[in-house]
This record gives C-alpha cells, structure tokens and sequence, in this order.
C-alpha cells in the first residue's frame, strides 16, 4: 500500500513517534475478529486515513538527519532483498584472485527482466551475526579487487554492469590499509570510468565516502528517496570539525547529502520515488519502482556503441564540480 502503510516492526523512529499510536490501533482492529465487522472497517479506514494524513505532513518536512536515519533503518530493503524481487537467476561469484573474498561485497550474473547483467553490490547484513561477518557492509580491498574483476568479466562477454550501493564507508581498519584499501578504490574508478560496457548505479542506502565510490562510477546513476551520499558520514564530519559527534545533525545538514541535494547537484542522474514513509514500509513497491528505473536505464543505454557510451561517461563525470558564475 503506497499511501499509509502501517509500519509493523519493532523499531521505532524518533520523528515518527506521533505516528506509533495510530500505529497500534489499526493493527489492533485488524487482528480483531480478523476485520469483518463492519464497524470495525468503517474505523479502520478512518484510522488510515488520519494515519496518512499525518505522514504526508512528517515527511513533507523531513530533515537531512531525519533521512539518514529512514536509510539506516534495520528493516529497509538492502541489496539482498534486491537480489531476490529484482534480479532472476543470480549465480553468485567468490574471491579477487588476490587475497581472499570479502563478504561485504557480492557479485555474480543475474538477469533484469530480459536484460543479462553483472550485479555487484554491498552486503551489510540481515542479522547481527551476519553483519559482523560482513563487516556491517564496510569492504575490504578485497572486494573491491573482486568487484573490478567480475567488472572485467562482465566487459569480456559484453553485458552490463548493475550496482547497488548500501554503505557507510570503506573497512578502516589496519589490515585494510597495510592492502591497500586506498589504492584498491582508487583503480576501480580508474577502471569503471574507461569500461567498454553499460554501468548503471543506484545508491539503495548509504552512500559514505570512497566506499560508496569504489563500485558507483557509471553512466547512469540513482538515489532512493531516502538514501544519502556523501564524502563523509554525518558522525565523521561533527567529529571532524566541531568535535562532538552530538553535532551530527547539524553536519547532516551541511553537507548537503540528501537526494535531492545530490540531484541538485549534480552527482545523481535521477531520484526513485519511495513508498510514502520509506521503503521499508512497501518494500515490494519500492523493488516495482527500482525495477523500473534500472529497466528503463538498461535499455535507453544499450543503444549507444561502444565508442559513444565510454565518451559521455567521460564527460559526465569531467563536468562534475563545475561552477558557473552569476
């Protein structure tokens, strides 16, 4: 339901907290006598509506931290939700041919509607053990490394590439830094930007930093409507320069890390509309409105030769940053 769905988990928004009693109530006259009564329905449906109402006005109004924390949501769709609505027959891929295989990053064929596709994509976990398995989605070089090689398999048989991005950042521990988590990062972009194939991106979730970088060079790139993208996590940014990371939400502000400041700007292509409250709320519609977009994407950019497709990548991202004066 796209308008006034009822959220039914168990975590709570801050923001939303106005919202938990309507909440309760409608769950409640649904599950009595299984909804027949008649009165029951009459009520129900003026609860919605309330329900609606309400959170139209919450989020007509949200904030930049507000929007950090609805992508950071433990039940927000990830990448391996994704994996199983979106994309048919995926057979995943291990390892870099270098070091070993990073969990935090999952790669392999699959198919789009009638599109074959390379999905690479962050992982950061369902449960509490498999995100510490996974590193809560921070990559190593590692899967940076085997990222760029299912890339170049994917450039050797002539099909595009499809990534979703769902991230705070890149792994920042020592281990990584003695591999060369720097330098790993710094080749994927090198590589992505010169790839002979169609690359579309969508940043599902969080986008931090070079962690998000690392796999979102392309020639079409999406946000989620309530995902960020930004240098920097709001946390590392307060703790930078007033810090404090009470100062969070005044950094989520600065940095201008929204969708519609990174549209503004210029570094995403398009936003995909959520389902009113998140995508958590509808993940299914959510998945419709994704499939949509990547469909549409695929089969505009499948047109261009080779040539053409490389050069206004380049051009693309050359015109990044470009200030026009008044």
């Amino acid at each position: 339901m796209e308008n006034g769905a009822v959220y039914s988990g168990t975590y709570d928004l801050d923001f939303e907290r106005p919202l938990l009693q309507l909440e309760r109530q409608i769950l409640e006259l649904e599950t009595h006598q299984g909804g027949t009564d008649a009165d029951i329905g009459a009520e129900v449906r003026k609860l919605r509506q309330n329900h609606t109402a309400m959170l139209k006005k919450i989020y007509a109004k949200i904030g930049a931290w507000s929007i950090v924390k609805v992508a950071r949501h433990p039940e927000r769709p990830q990448a391996a939700d994704y994996l199983k609505t979106v994309v048919k027959d995926f057979c995943e891929l291990h390892g870099d041919r270098h070091y070993g295989d990073d969990p935090a990053i999952v790669a392999g064929f699959g198919r789009i509607g009638p599109h074959k596709c390379m999905i690479v994509a962050h992982h950061k976990g369902k449960d509490t053990r498999d995100r510490i398995a996974c590193h809560f989605g921070c990559a190593h070089p590692e899967g940076y490394r085997k990222a760029l090689a299912k890339m170049k398999l994917a450039e050797k048989f002539e099909i595009p590439v499809v990534t979703f991005i769902d991230t705070p950042g890149a792994y920042p521990g020592i281990g990584a830094e003695e591999r060369g988590q720097a330098e790993a990062i710094a080749v994927n972009l090198r590589e992505m930007s010169r790839l002979r194939v169609p690359i579309v991106s969508v940043i599902i979730g969080e986008g931090g930093s070079g962690g998000a970088l690392g796999i979102a060079v392309a020639d079409r790139v999406a946000m989620m409507e309530y995902a960020w993208y930004s240098v920097i996590s709001p946390e590392g940014c307060a703790a930078i320069l007033w810090k404090s990371g009470d100062a969070a939400e005044k950094a989520a502000e600065s940095l201008k890390l929204t969708a519609a400041d990174n549209l503004r700007l210029g570094t995403v292509d398009e936003v995909i509309d959520e389902p009113l409250g998140g995508a958590h709320r509808s993940p299914s519609l959510a998945a419709e409105k994704l499939e949509k977009w990547l469909l549409q994407s695929l089969r505009e950019l499948k047109r261009f030769k080779v040539e053409n497709l490389v050069n206004k990548r380049y051009q693309r991202l050359r015109k990044m940053g470009q200030v026009k004066g008044e």
